[in-house]
C-alpha cells in the first residue's frame, strides 16, 4: 500500500454511446438497410489526480460535469475506456439511494445481502448487525420490506452498512443531502473517526459549505475535464468564480 496515495486516477477517459435511432430486431435492421444511428458522448476526458491517504477529498462541479461517472469508475461500477484507477486499500461505496438493495427483502435481510456485495462474510455481518441497525435508526422497521422505506431510511441503512465494512477508502455520493439533522451529525462524526484512523473519504456534494467544512482537498470537473485539483478552499473558490463569470 502506498504511504501517501489512497487512489490514483491516471488519464481516465469514459465515453457512452448515445443512440438516436436503434434497430430493435434483425428484421428492422434489414428493412432499414443500415446500422443504428448513434454518437459517442465524452463523459470524462483524460482525467488524472491522486487522492492523498487519510484525507477527505471532494469532487465538485455543476450537473453533467462527470462527477457521478467518475465516482462510479472509482467504485468499479463503470470501467474507463482508457486510463486506469488504482486503489491502495479496501474500498466501499455508498452511491445511489438503495443501490444493492432488494425491494422485497426486509431491512435485516438486505444488511446481509448488501454486506456480502461489499465483501463482508456472514460472520462479519452478524457480529456488526446490532451496530448497523443502531446507526441506521430504522430499528422499528428492520423486519419490514425495504420497498416500504422512505428515501431517508434507504440512505441511513445503506450508509450504516457501508461504514461498517471498515474500508480503507469510502466513496460517498450526496449521502448527507437526505436525512435529518441527527443523522447528518452521526455522519460527520463518523467521517471524523475515519480521518483519525487514517482512512480516506471521497465524496461528491453540491453543497460548497459541506465540502469546505469536511474536505482537505478537492477536484473540480467541468464537462468531463479536470479544471483544478488541490487544497479544497482554493479549488472551491475557482469553481465559484467560474459560476459568476458564466452567469448571464
Amino acid at each position: 500500500m502506498s504511504a501517501d496515495v489512497a487512489v490514483r486516477v491516471d488519464k481516465v477517459t469514459k465515453t457512452f454511446r448515445m443512440y438516436h435511432e436503434r434497430n430493435q430486431s434483425l428484421k428492422s435492421a434489414i428493412m432499414r438497410g443500415r446500422t443504428s444511428v448513434h454518437e459517442d458522448f465524452l463523459a470524462l476526458n483524460d482525467v488524472s489526480f491522486d487522492v492523498p491517504s487519510g484525507s477527505t477529498f471532494g469532487l465538485i462541479g455543476s450537473n453533467g460535469s462527470g462527477k457521478s461517472t467518475l465516482l462510479k469508475c472509482l467504485a468499479n461500477i463503470y470501467y474507463p475506456n482508457s486510463g486506469s484507477i488504482t486503489h491502495y486499500g479496501k474500498i466501499a461505496a455508498m452511491l445511489e439511494v438503495g443501490s444493492g438493495f432488494h425491494a422485497e427483502l426486509s431491512g435485516r435481510e438486505n444488511i446481509f445481502l448488501n454486506g456480502s456485495i461489499l465483501g463482508m462474510s456472514k460472520k462479519d455481518v452478524t457480529r456488526k448487525l446490532d451496530e448497523i441497525i443502531d446507526f441506521s435508526g430504522v430499528e422499528q422497521f428492520i423486519d419490514q420490506p425495504v420497498k416500504n422505506y422512505s428515501s431517508g431510511m434507504y440512505v441511513r441503512l445503506g450508509f450504516a452498512i457501508a461504514i461498517n465494512v471498515d474500508p480503507d477508502i469510502l466513496v460517498v455520493d450526496e449521502v448527507l443531502a437526505v436525512g435529518d439533522a441527527d443523522f447528518q451529525e452521526k455522519c460527520f462524526n463518523k467521517f471524523a473517526d475515519f480521518k483519525k484512523a487514517g482512512k480516506t473519504v471521497i465524496l461528491v456534494s453540491h453543497s460548497m459549505d459541506t465540502v469546505k467544512s469536511m474536505c482537505d482537498q478537492a477536484a473540480w470537473l467541468s464537462r468531463g475535464t479536470l479544471q483544478a485539483v488541490g487544497e479544497a478552499q482554493s479549488t472551491i473558490a475557482a469553481y465559484v468564480d467560474s459560476l459568476h463569470r458564466d452567469a448571464p
